[in-house]
């Protein structure tokens, strides 16, 4: 595919202004913040110019994925932005929305985004694109720095992703596990989304000159996964008639097992920790938003199942310096908010969503542009004047015809960077020093494989 955009209309009419909270109504929010309020906007000590809109929706509370901190980390951030005159005067107002993990739902936050005047939905998690971008793209208005969940948001002339989403976590975990795994198995869930992921991973281990991973469907929302890691051991050959068992200290060399099942990775390992001991030890590997540091720290450090686990994520590892200007509005603005980990690749896409935001109101500011609209941010973002500084979380951004890369079935990924992180001590720590490339390997990547 060549990732040219297809036409759209133009919105209809400019975002409505917003009418500007009282102080009765700012000492209801603040108390209200940390049960996930829906609107956060400017503080006194923001500008005078109009508000600015946007949304940060994502799925709490549900049985399968949840990103509860992607809607704190907006609201910390616009907290932050409005302490210090709001963003070149414009007081932030940002909408928060559950969607529940359900496609009408949502549909629903879509057109709350519509109907409230959003100028922007950011940073926000949902695998319905196919429901919440045709309201946004009726109205014009740019979905941006999505966590990377849907294909749509790899489609739609109006998503401008600041990661690869999947594709690159899935094809750069295959190119890690080449290096070290002859025989593969990916424990995925039985649906829709699973099904991608596997010619997604073997496009990374066929880079590698490997053969296509065993692919072993599972329950998206399971509690125990048992058969799914007898499955996946056979599948690589894990056989303690061989090598012995784990427990005695047997190995299967070159046999790998890596699962991406989103919040249930974790049931995935505990089932895996309880059979792995009857089998030969194996290595194991999954992509972060699968496995992070507080799983890591729930399975036992050290001493649990995903020590030496090969793990690819989007950015650099949790501790690296250049995440201190986000821990630092965490610390300072989300009240000790409990759903904000700052290791969190939902957080970060967040935090990384909002600086886009950030540059391009300071690009319109610097143009003379005061009315922030859906079309005044789409047409910035489209004509990439100037490249987007994340302060080295991605490398620079923009989304100009000639920065899309020629991926299949993903014409809108700018970033085909990952990086390379493994479990050591019972911490997520650099494999490598900065980013792997994995554009290429997309690029060429079968979808019959």
């Amino acid at each position: 595919m060549t990732g040219r955009r297809r036409s759209l209309p133009r919105p209809f009419s400019s975002a409505p202004a917003v009418a500007t909270v009282s102080a009765t109504a700012c000492t209801a929010l603040l108390a209200s913040l940390l049960s996930g309020c829906g609107s956060l906007t400017g503080s006194a000590d923001a500008g005078e110019k109009d508000p600015v809109t946007v949304m940060t929706w994502a799925p709490e509370g549900t049985k399968a994925t949840n990103m509860p901190g992607m809607p704190a980390m907006a609201q910390a951030y616009a907290r932050w932005v409005n302490s210090r005159g709001g963003i070149k005067g414009h007081p932030l107002k940002v909408l928060t929305c559950n969607e529940h993990n359900d496609s009408v739902t949502a549909a629903h936050c879509a057109q709350r985004a519509v109907d409230e005047g959003a100028v922007a939905v950011v940073g926000s998690y949902s695998q319905f694109g196919r429901s919440f971008m045709s309201p946004l793209e009726v109205k014009g208005i740019p979905f941006i720095g999505g966590y990377g969940a849907s294909d749509e948001e790899f489609e739609s002339p109006l998503s401008y992703p600041v990661n690869g989403g999947q594709a690159s976590l899935l094809a750069g975990n295959g190119r890690q596990l080449a290096r070290d795994c002859s025989r593969v198995a990916l424990v995925r869930p039985d649906s829709i989304q699973g099904d991608q992921m596997p010619s997604l991973l073997n496009s990374g281990l066929q880079s590698g000159s490997r053969h296509p991973a065993k692919d072993i469907k599972a329950p998206e929302d399971g509690t125990d996964y048992s058969s799914a890691v007898n499955h996946a051991l056979d599948g690589v050959g894990a056989d303690p008639a061989v090598y012995g068992t784990s427990a005695a200290g047997g190995k299967a060399p070159g046999s790998c097992v890596t699962a991406s099942l989103g919040d249930h990775t974790d049931a995935f390992f505990d089932s895996f920790r309880r059979l792995q001991e009857d089998s030969p030890k194996v290595r194991v590997a999954s992509v972060l938003g699968s496995v992070g540091q507080s799983l890591l720290n729930r399975t036992g450090g050290s001493a649990g199942p995903l020590e030496d686990a090969d793990i690819t994520g989007w950015y650099p590892v949790a501790h690296d310096p250049r995440w201190q200007p986000m821990r630092k509005v965490i610390n300072d603005f989300a009240f000790d908010d409990n759903r904000i980990d700052p290791a969190d690749q939902g957080v970060q896409t967040t935090w990384i969503a909002y600086t886009v935001l950030r540059a391009l109101i300071e690009q319109l500011d610097a143009a003379g542009v005061e009315d922030i609209t859906p079309h005044a941010l789409q047409t910035t973002l489209d004509r990439g004047d100037r490249a987007i500084d994340t302060g080295g979380l991605t490398p620079k951004l923009r989304w100009r015809d000639d920065d899309l890369l020629a991926v299949q079935d993903y014409p809108r990924i700018v970033n085909g960077m990952v990086t390379y992180q493994v479990v050591r001590d019972g911490e997520l720590t650099a494999a490598r020093d900065g980013f792997v490339n994995v554009a290429k390997t997309l690029e060429q990547r079968r979808t019959d494989s």
